[in-house]
C-alpha cells in the first residue's frame, strides 16, 4: 500500500519567492552600501565636484563625473585655476585602478580595452585645454608636459585616498604619449604604464616617417599609392568639383587655408593616413575607375574635414603642443613636382593657432626618449607594426623589464589586446601577474581573435 501525501505546492512557491526577495533585497543592500561608501568617499575629497552619472558601464557598481580644480601653474597657485573634467567608473575597493590619460577631450564615459580586461577601477582623465577642461581665457604658456602630467598627480593622489590599488596608467596615440611622458615626470604614481600606438618624436618633422613610408608594405603597394596620389595631383581640376561637392554638403570651410593648400595637404597625407588606419591596396582606384570613384575613396581615407576652419580651431591645443615640444612630421614632396604649388618643399603637418607664435624645442622630448629606452621599466607598449606611427614609437632596452609588442599586420586602429595572437595574450598575462601580484587568468577574458 503506498501512502498518498498531498504536496502544498501554493506553500512552497511562496517560501521560493520569499526567499528570493531576501537575495534580491541582500543584493540591493549590497549595492547601494558600496555606492554610499564611494560617494561618501568622493564627498570627503577637496577640490572635487562631482555627479553621478545616469549610466554605469557593464560589471561596474556605479559612475561619476568629476570635476576636479586645477592650477593653472601648479608652480603658481596664484595663476589662476580651472576644472578638468574626469569620468571615475567604480567597480570595487579591492580592484585595482587604471588611470586613462586621454590626450584630448573626452565627451562621454567608456570603459578602455585594458580597464576592462583586468577588471579595474578606472579614472578617465580629459586633457587639459580640451572640451570642458578648460580655463576661463586660453593662456598657452599652461600648455605643456610638466602642467598636463602636474594634473595628472594631482587627480592620482586624490584617488589613492578612495583605493589601495595596484594603479597603473594606460593611453591610445596621443593619450599614450601622455602616459610615458606622466611616467618621465611622476615615476612612482603608477606601478604599470600600458601605452598604445604611442609616438614619442624627437623633431618638429620627424624624418623616422619619411623612412617608414619607404619601407612599410610591399613594394607595389607602395608604388601604387604613388601613382594614386601623382594622379590626383595631375587631375586637380577634376576633382576640385567633387571636393565642393563634399564640402557644402558638411558645411566645411576653408578661409584658413585656402582650397589650394587643402587639397595639396590632404594628397600628402593620404600616404600616411593608409598605413595608420589600414586600407586595403587593392581598393586604391586605378585611373580607369571614373572621378566620383576616385574621390570617394580619397574623401574615405583622408576626410577633408581634418582641414576645416573649425576642425583647426578644435585642435589647436594640439598643435601647439605638438609645434613646441612633441614635435610631428612633414611631407616629402620630391615625387610630386612640379605639381606642388601651394605648399612649397617639405611642408610641416603642424597647424599652430592663428595668432600665437610656436617655436619648437626637443630638449625635453629627447631627454625623455633616452630615459624610456634606457632606465624605464614596468612598461608594455603596444604597436601596430603597419601604423604609420610605429616610425617613432619607443625601443627600449633589451635589458630592461619592458615589454613590446608590435602586432603583425595591426595599424593604429587594430593594435589591440582583443586582436593578438593567444601566444601574445598569454605573454601579455604572464607579465601582469609577474608584476602586479594579481591572478591575471581568473580577472582577464578570453577575447576571440579576429
Amino acid at each position: 500500500m503506498y501512502l498518498c501525501v498531498k504536496i502544498p505546492v501554493l506553500n512552497i512557491q511562496n517560501r521560493l519567492m520569499r526567499s528570493l526577495f531576501i537575495i534580491l533585497t541582500w543584493l540591493s543592500y549590497q549595492t547601494l552600501t558600496a555606492q554610499t561608501a564611494i560617494e561618501k568617499a568622493l564627498f570627503e575629497l577637496e577640490d572635487v565636484i562631482f555627479t553621478k552619472l545616469k549610466t554605469t558601464p557593464e560589471g561596474y557598481q556605479s559612475a561619476y563625473k568629476l570635476m576636479v580644480k586645477q592650477p593653472l601653474d601648479h608652480q603658481n597657485p596664484d595663476a589662476g585655476f580651472f576644472y578638468q573634467k574626469v569620468y571615475l567608473s567604480h567597480r570595487s575597493f579591492d580592484h585595482p585602478v587604471v588611470i586613462v590619460t586621454e590626450g584630448y577631450d573626452r565627451g562621454r564615459n567608456r570603459i578602455y580595452e585594458f580597464s576592462q580586461y583586468i577588471q579595474a577601477n578606472q579614472v578617465q582623465v580629459e586633457h587639459r585645454y580640451f572640451g570642458e577642461s578648460v580655463p576661463d581665457s586660453i593662456d598657452y604658456r599652461y600648455l605643456n608636459l610638466r602642467q598636463q602630467t602636474a594634473d595628472l598627480h594631482k587627480i592620482n593622489q586624490l584617488i589613492r585616498r578612495i583605493y589601495a590599488g595596484p594603479f597603473l596608467a594606460t593611453g591610445i596615440s596621443k593619450g599614450g604619449m601622455t602616459t610615458l611622458f606622466y611616467r618621465y615626470f611622476y615615476p612612482d604614481d603608477v606601478d604599470v604604464s600600458v601605452p598604445y600606438v604611442a609616438p614619442i618624436n624627437v623633431e618638429y618633422k620627424d624624418k623616422r616617417i619619411y623612412k617608414f613610408l619607404d619601407q612599410v608594405g610591399t613594394k607595389s603597394c607602395r608604388e601604387k599609392i604613388k601613382r594614386y596620389q601623382r594622379y590626383l595631383l595631375e587631375h586637380k581640376d577634376d576633382f576640385m568639383p567633387y571636393l565642393h561637392g563634399y564640402a557644402h554638403g558638411k558645411n566645411l570651410s576653408f578661409e584658413i587655408l585656402g582650397w589650394d593648400k587643402v587639397y595639396e595637404y590632404a594628397v600628402l597625407e593620404y600616404s600616411f593616413s593608409f598605413w595608420q588606419m589600414g586600407y586595403d591596396c587593392q581598393k586604391i582606384p586605378t585611373p580607369s575607375s571614373d572621378y566620383y570613384t576616385q574621390a570617394k575613396h580619397f574623401m574615405d581615407v583622408i576626410g577633408i574635414d581634418f582641414y576645416d576652419d573649425k576642425a583647426l580651431a578644435g585642435y589647436a591645443p594640439f598643435y601647439y603642443q605638438m609645434g613646441t615640444e612633441m614635435g610631428y612630421y612633414g611631407f616629402e614632396t620630391d615625387d610630386f613636382e612640379p605639381y606642388i604649388t601651394a605648399l612649397g618643399e617639405e611642408p610641416s603637418a603642424v597647424f599652430p593657432p592663428q595668432g600665437v607664435s610656436t617655436t619648437f624645442d626637443p630638449q625635453l622630448t629627447l631627454k625623455a626618449n633616452a630615459w624610456f629606452e634606457n632606465h624605464l621599466e614596468k612598461v608594455i607598449y603596444i604597436n601596430g607594426a603597419n601604423d604609420t606611427w610605429s616610425a617613432t614609437a619607443v625601443h627600449p632596452d633589451k635589458k630592461l623589464d619592458a615589454v613590446v609588442f608590435n602586432l603583425k599586420g595591426k595599424n593604429h586602429r587594430t593594435a589591440r589586446i582583443k586582436y593578438m595572437t593567444e601566444e601574445e595574450r598569454q605573454k601579455l598575462e604572464a607579465t601582469l601577474e609577474k608584476w602586479l601580484g594579481i591572478d591575471v587568468p581568473a580577472q582577464l577574458p578570453k577575447p576571440i581573435n579576429k
